[in-house]
């Protein structure tokens, strides 16, 4: 890892990334992609150590409060956040100003964070996102070899359920011939719905992949999954998009499940959830009068 002073923190969508890089090894990853133009190797992390800072400077000069996003680029709990706790400090600004906040993991570390997930949730809204792609966690160790497996990630959901903090899933990606079977679709929903997840995001049954993240890929696939890197040459070729030949199946399985079990999977609808701030004081004031 090395140490940068960033110059700033928050995007025009109040989006954050304490981190630029990743330990996780998703064989997928589509961050490792050239249009990302990293100028370091991709698990030579960047930590913005000034991040906390940047960020009680930019939250104290809103005239709005909002909810900050993260985790959309980078995982805000890679391995070294065990020993920086710079996710821990960001999320101590956000609590004591009062923001809300929609965060995006594959590591059961964000339990460490409990605590003040809960404060933030309780005092605004605070939506916990888990990536999950396949029930089976030996496949999880092939394709998302340094995370938290499925089981331990479902478990982590559990927990916020009985917290009270919202949670929504990303079902992505679904790689052709490999997870985008019912079978699994049906498990991870079985799993979503125990859990009480309140939210469901797919952007289809596929993967994409773009230069330097499709290299990674098939050097993967040729380790884990023989010939089917030609497999996916001969469906595929060149292409960014790489659509699950099970898409309408797999599709009209999740508008079941979800239908029956209450759990949105509307794109739109769970985003627009997610960036809505609650405007609870207004709320309280108008009732008090």
């Amino acid at each position: 890892m090395h140490f940068v002073d960033a110059k700033g923190i928050l995007s025009a969508r109040n989006g954050m990334n304490m981190y630029r890089g990743c330990s996780h090894g998703c064989i997928y990853c589509d961050a490792r992609s050239t249009c990302y133009n990293f100028s370091h190797p991709f698990e030579d992390i960047e930590v913005k150590r000034n991040a906390a800072e940047l960020l009680e400077k930019a939250l104290r000069s809103k005239r709005e409060k909002c909810m900050i996003g993260t985790g959309a680029m980078c995982d805000p709990y890679l391995h070294l956040e065990e020993k920086l706790h710079l996710t821990r400090d960001c999320l101590e600004v956000i609590d004591r100003y009062g923001f809300g906040l929609a965060i995006q993991t594959k590591s059961a570390r964000i339990l460490r964070d409990i605590d003040l997930l809960d404060s933030i949730n309780r005092k605004a809204k605070c939506v916990v996102q888990f990536t999950l792609t396949t029930a089976d966690d030996s496949l999880c160790r092939l394709i998302e070899p340094n995370v938290s497996v499925t089981s331990e990630r479902v478990n982590a959901l559990k927990q916020f359920r009985d917290r009270g903090i919202p949670t929504v899933v990303w079902l992505t990606p679904i790689l052709p011939f490999i997870n985008d079977t019912e079978e699994n679709l049906r498990s991870l929903l079985s799993m979503c719905s125990d859990a009480g997840v309140k939210g469901l995001i797919t952007f289809g049954f596929g993967v994409t992949l773009r230069d330097g993240d499709r290299e990674y890929f098939y050097r993967a696939l040729d380790t884990h999954f023989p010939g089917m890197k030609q497999r996916y040459c001969a469906a595929f070729g060149n292409a960014y998009e790489c659509p699950s030949p099970n898409t309408e199946k797999l599709t009209a399985l999740l508008a079941e499940t979800c239908e029956r079990t209450g759990m949105m999977y509307d794109g739109d609808k769970v985003f627009a959830y997610m960036n809505a701030f609650p405007r609870r004081q207004l709320q309280l004031s108008l009732f008090d009068a």
